[in-house]
């Protein structure tokens, strides 16, 4: 937005300060032009009164001797002084007895006129006059200043004394004694000096104006100019936007606050900007997040669902299993001991399927009283290297069996967590013959341990045919198995997957493929379970 130049500070400022100038010297001119005026007007009463005093002196000696025509002459000679315009010399009744002009000789004037109102202003003539009544200015024909200075002759004893005119003692004034000089050199030093005090006035004016503007546009409207671009530039979006700072005053310190506050600014906008740009993608986050807790949820009931039920059939079928596989393997012995030369071995044949899969139910009914089992697990702090360490000794046959080499890549140093060391040693098994099984080319199979923030992070690598892709969703459910009918229940991942969730940890398979597969367990170190 564009500032209109009678709405800017600096504009203001150089027209305030520029009249508040303006008024002080006119004031100061008038003064010293008045004072000025006064002074050389005195000067010039001073001047004349002395001129008055000189003719009254010069001719005191030829008026006591009534010698007229020398008072003419000396009244003209002191006529010819540069600035005299005209003297008279009055008698008490206003008679023009002397005068430089002779057409005023013998004239009388009105007493009331301006050179005798100073002693006739009242009934009686004064006695003693002041300056100011003694003096008068006034103009000529030409309007030209003249000053008029009124000298009484007082009568002295010389006077009163004469013989060719005496005066009686008891007269004070025998006259005035009327000087007029001129006031036009004055006047010209006055119209002088006024005008160059105008002169110089004005040129102060201009002057101070100027560079009080110089100084205002540089130090105040420049950087006023920078703040009002900076709040211009972060109203239209611009909020990184910096003012150039190069003083330390007061307008400095705004500008660096300014700066600050527009880092702040773009800081918190960049921020808002990248959460909203990133909300669909933690949205994402936590869908998924509440997805996995809701199927770890749906995995415990159905497991904890299942379990019952597990428990019921196991119960029921586990007692006609025993006898199933009891009775066939009696009958078996006593038709072994009753039949020659074999005749019998169909039937013997028979009984032997009827033992294994009775016993193959058996090892079914196990595992599901292994999957229902809802005791309250006992948890106390355990050392984990010892509980790997035992399971590995129990699968150790299998491993020999199968010619595979077990690698443990840990340290042996001790690794504590609460659990109960039975359950995770059964998961750990499960697991181990889970990879023994799914390895028939021989290899290895590494145990990692590691400490990841506050848990700790079992992997067990196995270098077997890996999990097909289409299974990998319903690897720990129950009953569900990759492997065939008769060599496995599908218990086995789902009973591991209870014990690990039962710790409050977590069970995945990491990364899987025709190289092998490896299985992620995660349990809380310093977790204390109840």
């Amino acid at each position: 937005m564009k500032t209109k130049v009678l709405n800017k500070l600096s504009v203001r400022l150089i027209i305030s300060l520029s009249f508040i100038l303006f008024t002080i010297l006119s004031a100061y001119t008038y003064f010293i032009i008045t004072n000025l005026d006064k002074y050389l007007t005195q000067s010039r009463y001073e001047s004349a009164y002395n001129i008055s005093d000189i003719i009254k002196k010069s001719t005191r000696y030829s008026m006591l001797l009534n010698r007229r025509e020398d008072v003419h002459q000396i009244i003209k000679t002191l006529r010819s002084e540069i600035g005299v315009e005209e003297i008279r010399i009055y008698d008490k009744q206003g008679i023009v007895i002397y005068s430089t002009d002779p057409k005023e000789i013998f004239t009388k004037v009105d007493l009331r006129a301006e050179a005798c109102i100073g002693c006739h202003n009242s009934s009686v003539p004064l006695k003693q006059l002041n300056d100011k009544d003694k003096s008068r200015i006034y103009r000529t024909a030409d309007n030209k200043r003249v000053l008029g200075v009124i000298n009484p002759i007082q009568n002295e004893p010389d006077c009163s004394s004469a013989e060719c005119h005496a005066h009686s003692p008891q007269v004070g004034i025998l006259g005035v004694l009327d000087v007029a000089v001129s006031l036009e050199h004055l006047d010209t030093i006055i119209e002088s000096s006024k005008r160059n005090v105008l002169i110089t006035s004005v040129l102060i004016v201009i002057v101070i104006s100027f560079f009080s503007g110089l100084f205002i546009t540089i130090l105040v409207n420049k950087p006023i100019n920078k703040m009002r671009k900076g709040i211009e530039e972060v109203g239209n979006g611009n909020l990184d936007y910096k003012i150039e700072v190069d003083s330390t005053n007061e307008l400095g310190q705004m500008a660096r606050r300014f700066n600050e506050m527009s880092s702040k600014l773009n800081d918190a906008y960049i921020e808002i900007k990248n959460w909203s740009d990133t909300l669909n993608e933690k949205v994402n986050e936590k869908t998924k997040e509440l997805k996995n807790i809701y199927n770890q949820v749906y995995q415990i009931e159905k497991l904890a669902s299942l379990g019952k039920l597990s428990a019921t059939v196991a119960h029921e079928l586990n007692n006609p299993l025993a006898g199933i596989l009891t009775l066939s393997k009696l009958v078996s012995k006593k038709i072994k001991t009753a039949q020659n030369d074999s005749e019998y071995a169909d039937i013997l044949e028979y009984l032997e399927l009827i033992s294994n899969e009775s016993a193959r139910c058996g090892q079914i009914v196990k595992d599901l009283l292994i999957f229902s089992h809802s005791e309250p697990d006992e948890f106390a702090k355990e050392n984990l290297i010892k509980i790997i360490d035992n399971s590995v000794t129990v699968i150790n046959h299998h491993l020999k069996i199968n010619g595979i080499t077990l690698v443990k890549d840990y340290e042996e140093e001790l690794v504590e967590i609460y659990c109960n060391a039975n359950k995770i040693q059964q998961a750990l098994m499960s697991l181990l013959i889970n990879s023994i099984e799914a390895m028939t080319n021989k290899g290895k199979i590494v145990i990692k341990l590691a400490r990841e923030q506050s848990n700790v992070v079992i992997r067990i690598i196995d270098e077997g045919s890996g999990i097909a892709e289409k299974d990998l969703p319903f690897i720990f459910e129950p009953f569900y198995s990759t492997k065939e009918a008769s060599f496995g229940t599908g218990l086995g991942l789902a009973v591991v997957y209870g014990i690990i969730s039962n710790h409050n940890g977590k069970i995945e398979i990491e990364k899987t493929s025709n190289e092998g597969t490896t299985f992620k367990l995660v349990l809380p170190q310093n977790e204390q379970l109840a």
